[in-house]
This record gives C-alpha cells, structure tokens and sequence, in this order.
C-alpha cells in the first residue's frame, strides 16, 4: 500500500508504525501541513492517517491549513470511499469533516488510562483479538463531544467517551496513542502547550515520572500496535484493489 501521513508537528509522527510498514512493504509521504507543506494529488494513495498535535480543529485562522485537511478528508471518506486512520487530533479531525463537534474537556486526560471496547467495538474487526478493554497513552485537552452522522462509537472511558469512532465500514478514529515509542513522552515534553496540559493532568511529580512508568509498558504498547496494523491491514487491502 501506499500511505499518505498527514502531520502537524515533527514529533507527532506516525512512531512504531513506520517499522511496521517499512516490515510490510509499504510506502508512506508525511506531509508537514504545519511547516507549509501542501496535501498531494490523492489519487495515488491507498490510506490516508492524520496525526496528532497542539492545535484545535476549530482553530482555522491560526492554522489556516486546517480547513484544506478537513476538505481532504472529507473527500477521501465520502467521494472517494478510501481507509482512514486518524488519531488523537487526527481522529477529532475525522469527526469534525463529517459534520460532528469537537470542543474542549473539564481537564485534559494524560498519561496511561484504560479504555474499553464497545459491543461495537468488540466486534469491529479493527479490534479482532482484543478483550473488552486495552490500556492506553492518552494526551488530549479536546475530546469528539457529537458523533457526525453514520457514526458508532467502538471504545470509551470516564474522561472520554468517544475513545474510538468509526464512520462506515473504513474510516477510524482513535483518541489515544498506540504509536508512542521510548523518546515520546521527551519529545512531547518540549512542546510548551502539551508540558502545560501535562502539568495540569499530572501535577509536577506526575510529570517527571510519566517517562519512567511508561518505560515497562512500550513491550505491550508495541504488540497493540501492531495488532491494530495488521487488522487495519486486513481492512484497507481489498478497498486498495480497487484503486
């Protein structure tokens, strides 16, 4: 397959995927929409994955490339029919294209929490071979607050109720993080608006050990990820034939 990646910070990349498609054999363009990077012809792609970052969907005259992604989007679910992945802001994209909402949460939700699965979710075949509940890495002030039309709920938890979402049978959405690597929490870190929602969710001792209790968990983390590759590969491959 060919992957389009769009990003919207350097370090907010796709992380452990990148090793599970270079072992798969698939070709992936990240495209830097906030270093002013334009969206490519989509023509040529066989999935699209929007990423994460700092800045809201309803942020448009900030970011003005939001509004050309949301477009993209749109386009690539509705008219084209083609796999989606979105995460974190990626998946608060999603929703927002089709016509759901996304607004600001009481307090951000950081750090490792548990989610679980849906009967939906339990039997969507992007969550085949998962029990009814996953841990997860969280780090998000904005959270999907109405489902666009079509849409069905496949994870949730206190925090956040629209963990996971999927429109169709081929576009998803995941709020939480699976891609995380060892140098994430550092590198995130360094973004000065996601240190703010860090120490706001954490607290300063929280904060400084976030890095060293999600150390033991990257094995599983790992595993999740590619659990969620190779289904997510079982879905996009027969839509790719037909490119």
């Amino acid at each position: 397959m060919k992957i389009l990646v769009l990003q919207h910070l350097a370090v907010e990349h796709p992380g452990s995927f990148r090793d599970l498609w270079a072992e798969a054999g698939h070709e992936w363009l990240a495209v830097e929409l906030d270093a002013g990077e334009r969206i490519p012809p989509l023509g040529g792609f066989d999935l699209m994955v929007s990423m994460g970052g700092p800045m809201d969907v309803w942020q448009t005259d900030r970011h003005p490339w939001i509004a050309e992604e949301l477009a993209a989007i749109r386009t690539w679910v509705c008219d084209m029919g083609r796999p989606f992945l979105g995460i974190c802001l990626g998946h608060q994209m999603l929703a927002e294209a089709l016509g759901g909402r996304v607004a600001l949460m009481d307090a951000p939700e950081v750090g490792l929490a548990p989610v679980d699965l849906t009967p939906d979710g339990r039997a969507d075949p992007l969550f085949s071979g998962f029990g009814r509940a996953l841990e997860t890495f969280q780090w998000h002030g904005a959270a999907i607050t109405a489902l666009p039309d079509g849409a069905t709920v496949l994870a949730a938890n206190p925090a956040c109720p629209t963990q996971a979402i999927r429109w169709g049978r081929h576009a998803y959405g995941l709020q939480f993080h699976v891609e995380i690597t060892p140098t994430t929490v550092a590198d995130w870190q360094a973004i000065p608006e996601y240190a703010a929602s860090l120490q706001s969710a954490l607290g300063q001792e929280g904060a400084a050990t976030l890095s060293e209790r999600l150390a033991p968990r990257l094995p599983d983390f790992a595993g999740t990820a590619r659990r969620l590759h190779d289904n997510l590969g079982r879905i996009a491959t027969p839509l790719a034939s037909l490119r």
